[in-house]
Order: structure tokens, then sequence, then C-alpha cells
């Protein structure tokens, strides 16, 4: 049995639609859940860490203000991008009542001034040396970032890399800026 040119045609045309399915099909049908995981647990305990100043900082300093809450480490690779993206939604969100809190996993003063002073990094930073928040934020992996509202309630968690410049996240903060 042979095969004609149009049957040859009408062959590698299946076959190409086939293949183009395979790629675009999962894209099309997927679309991107948000990386805001609402909150469910009870707000952790108020904990005090120290700024790079060694100040005392409570949280609870930013009630009236919405605030990123971000748990990171200089050895992690996405904390890096983070912190960059960071920076640009706080200039995006400038003059609104939002505050970014960067909480160190357990590294020393001078190491964490060096990198935070080669990002210039332009919102506070705290120390976690015993990791006492890290335990009542009970956080297992970095980076991860919590969103507390004005009244100081935990509203959001975010875990892992995640874009903090982008739309997703400007919009969910001034969500709860309003």
């Amino acid at each position: 049995m042979t095969l004609t040119t149009e049957h040859r045609r009408w062959t590698a045309f299946v076959a190409l639609v086939a293949v183009c399915a395979t790629f675009a099909l999962p894209r099309a049908a997927h679309t991107e859940p948000t990386r805001f995981l609402p909150w469910t647990d009870a707000p952790p305990p108020s904990v005090v860490l120290n700024d790079l100043a060694g100040r005392p900082t409570p949280v609870a300093e930013y009630r009236g203000r919405v605030v990123l809450v971000s748990f990171w480490a200089t050895w992690c690779e996405f904390c890096r991008e983070q912190m960059l993206a960071m920076k640009q939604l706080r200039q995006r969100l400038a003059g609104r009542p939002f505050e970014i809190v960067a909480v160190n996993f357990g590294e020393s003063p001078t190491r964490v001034r060096e990198y935070v002073k080669s990002l210039s990094v332009d919102f506070p930073v705290v120390l976690d040396p015993n990791q006492d928040a890290v335990k009542a934020w009970r956080v297992r992996v970095l980076p991860v970032s919590f969103v507390v509202d004005a009244d100081g309630r935990p509203r959001y968690s975010v875990l892992g890399e995640f874009d903090w410049a982008s739309d997703e996240a400007v919009k969910t903060i001034t969500e709860l800026l309003r």
C-alpha cells in the first residue's frame, strides 16, 4: 500500500498538531494559582528582635501599617532575588502605610550588615540569632514571607521564591491597605 501525497500531508499535519498540543495545552489549561496562602493559624506570639544597630524592634511597632515579614539568609539564592524585588515593591507602595521587615535566619550581624549594604536594602532588617521568630512563625523553608494587616493579624503566607515586585503582590497588599 502506498500513501498518496495528500495522505502524507494529512498525516504530517496531524502529527504537527499533536506535537504543538503537547506543548501548548498544558500551558493554556494551567492558570497560575495565587501564591498568597491564607493564614489559618492563631497569630504567632510577639517576638522582639534586634535591628542591625542592636535596637529592639517588636513587630507590634508597625501596627497601623501592612507589614511584609520576610525570613531569609545570605546563603539563600532565592532570598537575594526577593530582597531586590522587595525593594521595588517598597518603591511601588511609597507613601502608603506599608513596611517590610526582613528577618535574618541566625547569621552574624557583621555578615548580615555587609550583605544588606551590598544590596542597598532600604527597609528594616532584624536578626534572629536564636531562631525565636523562626519558631514562633513555624518557618520550615527559606525564603518564606508573611503579610500582616494593619491590625497586626497575619493574613497570608508565601512560601519559596516569589516576585514581590509583581502586580499580584502590589494588588494583594493594596487590598489590605484599604
